[in-house]
């Protein structure tokens, strides 16, 4: 930066702020506030009766992925000059989408999805409130149904659990 732009930068900033009043654009584009260091998004708010209940992935903020907790979606795509990158996203949103629509209200946690070479693996933690026929029927019925989606082999892996109460981590 030249000493003239120094020394503009200077009178603008001064007790008269000559720039200030003759040049209302050029005062403008120079910012003086405080920055606010406050990260705020991925955070629970606590309520007042602590009723809330969180899941383990729930209760660890952003920042500690990789240290607490891990990563929803395991691919490559993401890398530099990774293959697929929006078609990646796109298939992991429709596959949480559709797993939580086809085993509505049963699905206690996350959907994880696991990309090896070609095959898809989708981990979930189910509750027991249908019968074991219909929860076959369910593992059969979205397996086949995303493997013909998405064209590639498709295994869910789920885990279940009595109730919601057995997944919470803790209340806020």
């Amino acid at each position: 930066m030249n000493t003239s732009m120094i020394r503009i930068a200077q009178l603008s900033f001064g007790s008269s702020g000559i720039i200030a009043k003759c040049s209302p654009v050029l005062a403008s584009q120079i910012h003086t506030s405080a920055p606010l260091c406050r990260v705020v998004s991925g955070k629970y708010r606590i309520t007042k009766k602590r009723d809330r209940p969180l899941t383990y992935e729930m209760a660890n903020p952003p920042h500690y992925i990789a240290h607490r907790k891990s990563w929803n979606s395991w691919n490559t795509s993401s890398l530099k000059d990774g293959l697929r990158r929006s078609e990646t996203v796109l298939e992991d949103e429709f596959i949480r989408r559709f797993m939580t629509g086809t085993w509505h209200g049963l699905v206690c946690s996350e959907v994880i999805i696991k990309r090896q070479f070609n095959h898809i693996r989708v981990a979930a933690i189910i509750r027991r409130a249908v019968s074991p026929t219909k929860m076959y029927f369910l593992l059969g019925y979205t397996e086949e149904l995303l493997s013909n989606w998405i064209q590639c082999p498709v295994t869910l892996e789920l885990q279940t659990v009595d109730s919601f109460k057995d997944v919470v981590f803790k209340y806020i």
